[in-house]
């Protein structure tokens, strides 16, 4: 019951540094089996009208610094596609920032190209690209006590769900890592009818992302 990638990856690259563009292409170019390179670009206007030429399903951005991070949330505005962070640093509260932001996953420069090409596809399929450090700072973060208005209404949302949904969110709760694959096979379903339901239970929510659910899910204490 694996996702099987039938086509490439499409990815857009962005960087304020061409070198580094011509580096990241050289690479994955290696991999274009898997992965297709759509463009490229080196500041912000030059990215939005490369997504609207194009329709990729990742952009692999390139940030270093706090500069990048408005970005990745107005890209995600025109963007159907997901946002992989490409990055040296290791300042915790940066990386935290960018996920905040709306980053679906965070690559470390020194990765081998094979990682590289793993972390698109998990994204470009809906899953996260975190280590258990990160993921558990977001969700401490995103887990504090809300306004007493907003949990009622939150309270509304959850018993919205249909039990199949309710599982599946308690399911992620307990291990946002997990593939689209590994879900599947715990829940005995189908990936398509996977991803039908997630669909709907981050619509229902009103989330966008997975560790945004898997903090939803342990803050209110959702069982399947």
């Amino acid at each position: 019951m694996s996702i099987i990638q039938t086509s490439p990856v499409k990815v857009l690259l962005l960087s304020r540094f061409p070198i580094v563009l011509y580096g990241l292409q050289k690479l994955l170019e290696t991999r274009a089996s898997v992965i297709e390179i759509v463009g490229s670009a080196t500041n912000r206007d030059d990215a939005i009208t490369a997504l609207k030429r194009q329709t990729p399903d990742v952009v692999l951005i390139e940030i270093e610094t706090t500069t990048g991070l408005e970005l990745i949330g107005e890209l995600l505005t025109t963007l159907p596609g997901r946002v992989l962070v490409l990055t040296a640093t290791k300042d915790e509260t940066l990386i935290d920032a960018a996920v905040a932001a709306g980053a679906s996953g965070i690559i470390r420069k020194i990765e081998p190209v094979d990682v590289y090409c793993k972390a698109l596809e998990r994204v470009s399929q809906g899953e996260l690209w975190l280590d258990r450090a990160t993921t558990g700072r977001v969700f401490q973060r995103m887990a504090r006590k809300k306004p007493e208005q907003e949990q009622n209404s939150e309270q509304v949302r959850i018993e919205s769900l249909t039990r199949k949904e309710r599982m599946i969110a308690a399911e992620i709760g307990r291990d946002a890592s997990a593939t689209s694959q590994q879900l599947a096979e715990r829940l005995h379903i189908s990936d398509s009818t996977l991803r039908n339901h997630l669909t709907s239970v981050y619509a229902k929510l009103d989330l966008g992302t997975r560790v945004e659910l898997y903090a939803f899910v342990n803050r209110h204490g959702i069982k399947g």
